[in-house]
């Protein structure tokens, strides 16, 4: 098969020189609620292409290969005494996986748990490319289906306004929420 970024021979959908070369992660932080920071890994315009596959077969790869760089590096590097357990915003397969389900199951550690079929949207609309106005008009209304306790990490994938992961916080309540975790935050540049 051929690098998706540089059409070379590969065994993989984006091959080891590419990953090397556009695909490492950085830690970007913002504030996403008052004492709750979000930590994103990516710059959108830098992988905005890959982002797009999501809704499609091939995403599944590429959310995966996106996860073992970036959340599972994460992981591997985050030593606490403190044991977390992650939860996917809305982990629901649609087209054949979830793509916050992938980046979740990447936390796994010694000290981090992930947890699925958690935190579920009882609103089916999708956010992908839709507004500000539209996004608060449309919450998600986050059912939350199991007794959670502190020390949450909350995963999205793509962060544009926030308003997902402040309607989660708000569902969980905020005091249980240690940070959230996304694969890029569209307000970095």
């Amino acid at each position: 098969m051929k690098c998706m970024l540089c059409e070379n021979f590969s065994l993989t959908h984006i091959c080891g020189s590419c990953q090397e070369k556009f695909l490492q992660p950085a830690l970007y932080k913002r504030a996403i609620q008052k004492d709750i920071e979000l930590i994103s890994f990516y710059k959108y315009d830098d992988i905005k292409n890959l982002l797009h596959t999501k809704h499609a077969y091939l995403g599944y790869h590429i959310y995966a290969l996106l996860a073992k760089l970036s959340f599972k590096v994460f992981a591997q590097e985050f030593h606490t005494k403190e044991k977390f357990a992650s939860i996917a915003i809305d982990d629901h397969a649609r087209n054949g996986y979830s793509h916050t389900a992938i980046l979740n199951e990447h936390l796994k550690s010694y000290n981090i748990k992930p947890l699925y079929n958690t935190l579920r949207s009882n609103n089916p609309i999708a956010y992908s490319g839709k507004s500000k106005y539209f996004r608060e008009n449309n919450p998600r209304n986050f059912q939350v289906k199991k007794s959670l306790k502190d020390n949450l990490i909350l995963v999205d994938d793509i962060v544009t306004t926030g308003s997902t992961l402040n309607q989660a916080i708000d569902a969980i309540g905020q005091e249980k929420i240690a940070f959230c975790l996304s694969l890029v935050d569209t307000r970095q540049k």
